[in-house]
Parts: structure tokens; C-alpha cells; sequence
């Protein structure tokens, strides 16, 4: 049994004595702890080291007093499962040498065998799952499809993905075979860290706000259903499609347990627009934390207030900063983890 099951409670919608809180990003570069780490192991190399990523996933745990650990990985492990080659560079963001651009491409790209590829982030969710000995949940979590045809096409980060947008555009069969590829290997890697022992899956789509309403169905949350139906029914799932806000309702009607949503929409219209049967996850700026301590336990209250009791997570509007000071950080979540309903 879970000593600290509150967000487990607040996605199935049951009252809680308090609002609980987690932030994205949490496990990693604020942390000098985390820091310390990153200067001996290269990036894929403390991912695919189960005792670093376990060591790395339970740090804001013991240093900031989360409500839930989340597993340390990276999205674009996915992408290297399915054959491509993945770097990423400290301070410069992923980049993958030998992007899909033709059919020729495409064929380089298979569905993997996930125990086989990806074993290694299932032999760390059990882990930190021992590690933890029943503490708090663990949120597993993978990238969107449409979040990850974005970087095997384009290659590299990008503020636009026009690259992408193109290659959907003018390719849409190809495309939509790709798109169906990643979400059957992301289908059968959630199920695999559900089966590691996973409480609660997150999937991420960090490039769902670049598309209209309509390409956001036709591209990104007809592959997020598939994903949602198939794991539902054994872990609460949580969507968090950054700047996708027009599309809540659609994505509360997925099955999905909780919605998360960034700092561009106000909670009460976020509420209006996903119901009220919804868990809502968000949303304070990041940037914010960089404000004074009195500043943040302020600002904190206030969106507490907009969200009102109950099917609330307290979570950042996207992820912690690297410059972000850890008792900063820690002020966010003891705010939270203090305020009292009346």
C-alpha cells in the first residue's frame, strides 16, 4: 500500500484532505545533486543505468518533498528503439543525424521488440519502485506521436517544426504510417513500464500547440486515443499537450484520468472546457520560481484559488527551469502541500 496515494485519489476524483504536487522536469537539472551526476555520465548513459536513473528519478523526492517521483528518461528513447540514431547535447537539445524525410527512410524505422530495446527503463521503474518501498506513486510517461514525429523529421529542436508540418502536408500517407508506427511502439513500451510497476502514465506532447484544431485531431489525439484505450483501464493516464487548450474537451473524452495545461489558459476556463468528471494538472509559469520566495508562496495561493478543492494536481505550466534555485523550488511545493481549504 502507498504511505502517500494523493494523486492517485485526485485522478480517480476522490476527496483529499490536500491538493497534491509534483513538477515536471523534476528529477534533474536544477538539482545540484542531479548536477553532480550529469558532470561523470553522459545523458543515454545515466538513462540506461538503472541505478542512475533510480538515484536521479528519488532525488526530488528526498530534496523537494514531491508528492510523486517521476521516472528519469527521455522521450526520444523511443525513436532510438525504432532505429534511429539519437544525440543529445548538454545545453544545445536533441539531435538525430539521419532524419525521415522519403519512403527510402521510412524503411530504416521498425516497430521494436520493447523488452529487448527499451528493458533497460523497465529494469529501473522496478528500481525505484523497490527503492521507493511504497512511498509515493511513480508516473511513467512516454512522448506523443505526433511530439515524436516532430524531432524524426525535422532532426532537431525547432520553435516551429515547419520541416515536420511539411513532411505531414505533403507526404500524408507516409506520415500516417509513421505516426501509426511510434504508436504501436509506444502502445507496447507503456505497457511494458506499467508492468514494471508504473502508478500513473504521462504522455507528453510538447508540439501539440503548433496545430490548428482540426491537424491536432488528424495528427496528434487520434494516435494519443489509441494509446489512452489500450492502457486506461490499467493505470490513470494523463494527457499534457502543451498549448492544445482548444482541443481539451476532445482530450477529456479520451478516458483519460487528468489533463495537463500550461500557463496560457485560465484554470476556470480550462475547467469549462474539459467538465467537471476531469483531473486538472498545471499550470504556474516556471519562469515564475525565479521570483522571490514571498513572490511564489503568494502567486501559489492564487492559483490554487482559480482551481478550487478537488480534482486538482499543483504542477508547473511545463518544466522546471535549470536556473531555478531548490529552495525556490521547495517554497512551490511546501505552499501547496500548507494550504489549508476552509
Amino acid at each position: 500500500m502507498l504511505q502517500n496515494d494523493l494523486i492517485l485519489r485526485t485522478l480517480r476524483g476522490e476527496k483529499t484532505e490536500r491538493t497534491p504536487v509534483w513538477m515536471m522536469r523534476q528529477a534533474g537539472r536544477y538539482l545540484p545533486e542531479y548536477i553532480a551526476i550529469r558532470n561523470k555520465y553522459g545523458f543515454f548513459e545515466r538513462c540506461q543505468t538503472p541505478a542512475l536513473a533510480c538515484e536521479i528519478t528519488i532525488q526530488p523526492v528526498d530534496i523537494v518533498g514531491v508528492d510523486a517521483a517521476i521516472l528519469f528518461s527521455d522521450i526520444l528513447v523511443v525513436p532510438q528503439a525504432m532505429g534511429l540514431e539519437v544525440q543529445l547535447k548538454e545545453n544545445i537539445g536533441p539531435l538525430l543525424p539521419d532524419p525521415i524525410k522519403s519512403i527510402a527512410d521510412l524503411a530504416r524505422v521498425r516497430v521494436p521488440d520493447v523488452d529487448e530495446t527499451l528493458g533497460y527503463v523497465f529494469d529501473a521503474i522496478k528500481l525505484i519502485k523497490q527503492e521507493l518501498n511504497n512511498r509515493v506513486p511513480l508516473i511513467g510517461f512516454a512522448g506523443a506521436p505526433w511530439t515524436l514525429l516532430c524531432y524524426m523529421v525535422q532532426g532537431k529542436g525547432s520553435k516551429t517544426f515547419d520541416e515536420a508540418k511539411a513532411f505531414c502536408f505533403t507526404q500524408p500517407e507516409l506520415a500516417h504510417q509513421l505516426l501509426q508506427m511510434i504508436t504501436d511502439t509506444t502502445i507496447a513500451y507503456l505497457k511494458g513500464q506499467i508492468k514494471a510497476g508504473a502508478d500513473v502514465l504521462q504522455i507528453f506532447d510538447s508540439w501539440g500547440g503548433l496545430l490548428s484544431p482540426a491537424d491536432f485531431e488528424l495528427l496528434s489525439l487520434q494516435y494519443i486515443r489509441q494509446i489512452v484505450a489500450a492502457i486506461k483501464d490499467d493505470v490513470p493516464t494523463i494527457i499534457f499537450a502543451k498549448g492544445a487548450w482548444h482541443s481539451l474537451d476532445a482530450m477529456a473524452a479520451t478516458g483519460a484520468a487528468g489533463l495537463g495545461i500550461d500557463w496560457c489558459i485560465k484554470p476556470e476556463m480550462a475547467r469549462q472546457f474539459a467538465g467537471k468528471d476531469i483531473t486538472l494538472q498545471g499550470n504556474f509559469d516556471p519562469a515564475k520560481l525565479l521570483s522571490p520566495i514571498p513572490v511564489i508562496e503568494k502567486e501559489v495561493k492564487t492559483m490554487l484559488q482559480a482551481f478550487g478543492p478537488g480534482r486538482h494536481i499543483a504542477n508547473l505550466g511545463h518544466g522546471i527551469l535549470p536556473n531555478v534555485p531548490v529552495d525556490h523550488a521547495r517554497a512551490f511545493v511546501n505552499t501547496v502541500k500548507e494550504y489549508q481549504w476552509s
